[in-house]
Parts: C-alpha cells; sequence; structure tokens
C-alpha cells in the first residue's frame, strides 16, 4: 500500500487475555534442552482450558472495561486464530463435524454473535504467526476504501492463540516454545474522539515467499505427554500435533521479517533512517537478535524491542499487540513491526509481514507533558 494511499485508520487502544496458568520450564523436565531458556529466552508459557472464541470473547471483553467501547458501534471484526487447523490437514485426519469447527469464518461469525454484534460484518483467517499483519492488510486494502466509518465507529481485531492444544510436548524442539494467549485491537478513524489514534497505520501487506524446503506440517502422534490441570502429566493416546524445522526457521524468519521492513519503508517513500522503533514478532530472544543483524543490513537501526517472551513463549498471531501493548508508552515516532510465519503446511513457503506505524500528538502529549 502506497504511502499516498494509506486509509486514515490507527490504533486507538489494545486489550490482552492472558490465561490464569503458566506452565514453567520445570515441568518438561529431560525433554526440554539445556540451554533451551538461553536461545528463546522463554521460562513459562501460558495454557488455556477455553477454546479460541472464549478466549476472544474475554479479550474484547476486557477492551471493554479498559475504554468503554460500545460495540454497537463496531463496523467490522476480524478473527485471527494460528491453532486451526488448516484445512488441507483437517480434511486427512478429521470428521465432518470436527472440520467445520475448524473454520477460522466459522469461528469469527461465532465470536460476533456471542458479543450481541448479530449485524457486524466478519472475517476470519490463519496466516499462522503472521496473521496480525494479514488482518491489517486486509482491513486497509479491502475494508477501509469501502467503509463510510463515522467519527464514533470502529473495527475490531481479534487475535486469539491456543497452540497448546496441537503441541507435541513430548518434542525436545517445539514442546516449549509456544503459549497461549488472546489479544483485541481497536481502529479507529484518524478523526475519532471517542477513541482517539495512538498509533496511525502508514502501511500494512503480508505476502508469501517461496523457500528451498518445508519447514512445518502436521502429524498424528501416540502416547503424547500433555500438562493435566494440577501441574502433572497426563497422556493423550492419539493426537494431531505441529512439526517444525527449527533449525529452518531460525535461519529464514530473520531475513524474512527484515525483508519487510526494508520493502514496506521502500513502497512507502521511507528510509532505515526514518525508523524509531522495531517492534518485531517475538518468536523468542534468539530469532530477534538475529533478525536485528539483518536489519542492520538494510540500514535500519531503530531501537529493537526484544525478550518479552520471558512468561508467555510465543503467542503467534497474539506478538505484536502484546508487544505493543507492553511497551505503550515507550513507543514513539515511525514503528515497525514486521512478521513471519511458515507457509501451508508441507509447502516451501514462508509467510512475511509488515506494519508500519507513527505515532500521533495524542499519543506523544502525555510523555511530553511528563518529562
Amino acid at each position: 500500500m502506497e504511502a499516498t494511499s494509506r486509509p486514515s485508520l490507527g490504533i486507538s487502544a489494545i486489550a490482552l487475555h492472558q490465561p490464569p496458568w503458566e506452565l514453567e520450564n520445570d515441568w518438561f523436565g529431560q525433554t526440554m534442552p539445556r540451554k533451551f531458556s538461553h536461545h528463546t529466552g522463554i521460562e513459562a508459557r501460558g495454557i488455556s482450558h477455553d477454546d479460541e472464541v472464549t478466549m476472544g470473547l474475554h479479550a474484547v471483553r476486557q477492551l471493554q472495561r479498559e475504554t468503554g467501547c460500545n460495540l454497537a458501534d463496531c463496523r467490522g471484526l476480524v478473527f485471527v486464530s494460528p491453532s486451526f487447523i488448516p484445512a488441507s490437514v483437517a480434511r486427512r485426519h478429521l470428521t465432518p463435524e470436527q472440520i467445520a469447527a475448524e473454520r477460522p469464518g466459522r469461528a469469527a461469525r461465532q465470536l460476533a454473535r456471542g458479543l450481541g454484534m448479530r449485524h457486524c460484518r466478519s472475517i476470519g483467517l490463519n496466516w499462522f504467526c503472521c496473521g496480525y499483519s494479514r488482518a491489517f492488510d486486509l482491513v486497509c486494502r479491502r475494508w477501509a476504501p469501502r467503509l463510510t466509518l463515522r467519527p464514533d465507529d470502529y473495527l475490531l481485531v481479534v487475535a486469539s492463540s491456543r497452540i497448546s492444544r496441537i503441541t507435541d510436548f513430548g518434542c525436545r524442539q517445539t514442546g516449549g516454545l509456544f503459549g497461549d494467549m488472546a489479544a483485541a485491537t481497536l481502529l479507529s478513524p484518524s478523526t475519532s474522539r471517542r477513541h482517539p489514534v495512538h498509533f496511525e497505520i502508514l502501511h500494512a501487506a503480508a505476502e508469501k515467499q517461496p523457500v528451498e524446503r518445508p519447514a512445518f506440517d502436521f502429524h498424528v502422534r501416540r502416547q503424547v505427554p500433555v500438562p493435566s490441570a494440577g501441574g502433572g502429566i497426563d497422556h493423550a493416546d492419539e493426537r494431531l500435533v505441529y512439526s517444525l524445522d527449527g533449525m529452518a526457521i531460525a535461519e529464514i524468519a530473520p531475513r524474512a521479517m527484515a525483508g519487510a521492513v526494508a520493502k514496506a519503508l521502500g513502497e512507502s517513500g521511507l528510509s532505515g533512517d526514518d525508523v524509531n522503533f522495531v517492534v518485531p514478532h517475538q518468536a523468542g530472544s534468539g530469532i530477534v537478535r538475529f533478525t536485528g543483524m539483518k536489519l542492520d543490513e538494510y540500514g535500519i537501526r531503530g531501537e529493537l524491542i526484544n525478550g518479552l517472551t520471558r512468561r508467555t513463549g510465543n503467542v503467534s498471531a497474539c506478538s505484536v499487540p502484546h508487544a505493543l501493548k507492553s511497551t505503550w508508552s515507550q513507543l514513539s515516532g515511525l514503528i515497525a513491526c514486521p512478521t513471519a510465519a511458515v507457509g501451508s503446511p508441507g509447502r516451501p513457503e514462508v509467510l512475511q509481514g509488515c506494519i508500519l506505524l507513527r505515532s500521533t500528538p495524542a499519543h506523544d502529549r502525555p510523555a511530553k507533558v511528563a518529562a
């Protein structure tokens, strides 16, 4: 999206729902590599007993408490979930009823009904760890040009990740990587007084790129250890789980995120020197460090946000809203939010995206007053 055609939308508020149960590294015992915490920065992760739609409901209710937003003013809902099983996999392993339950579009409609928004347009998508940038891309490219938003109107992007339900907790490479979380982001017109915009959207894009070999797939595993409510260990007789080529991801993701930022800046008529902060997908502290090195090769040296996975794990599509919320008062100027993700199961592809934000006077003014 060109800077000259950008929509007059921005982020007014973000609310998070974090499951109350945290699973510590000690639970994994000898199945967790000794250097896991050192390489990833992860010491614990959230595990949700609620499904993705219920988690999304919690996030929106939290947003209502924090902002007082009236759901009657919501004109569109994008529901993002990276933990839904892709259709190509579901058709091989699930019953027709189970397949229907894995459709993000159906979940989006359920969420809208659960919130009482029966006349609100909705759409559901996956796009794994790139789901947030893909949602912004959709809103800016498809919805914004067609909607005439009144000053009090707004849009919601709800990301809900429950990857614990498809995790092989016995896998040394991936068992401890991901955590569960939900996030609700309120997008308002720049003219809104009820919900002032803090970060204007300058650019939003997400795309697929080919790579040499697949790094992601699903498999049926038997006798998979799973955490029980009391912190013990149960075993699932049979469980459909994902698998990752960790070494390939560690090589691909930093390049993809740095490349996405460089492309977004070029398409927006901006340079690396214009970037004040980079808030990347928090896949783990090591991958973010490598991303910083690749960004430096492009001349992009804004302050890099890292280290937010310690008590959450990689929360996938919730990662960027979680990072923005966690560093809200710290951020100012031009902010680049790159994401990278695996592509479709078994396919040699990577997903990459970037959102460019610029803080507004409404956001910067409190910091100046405090100073």
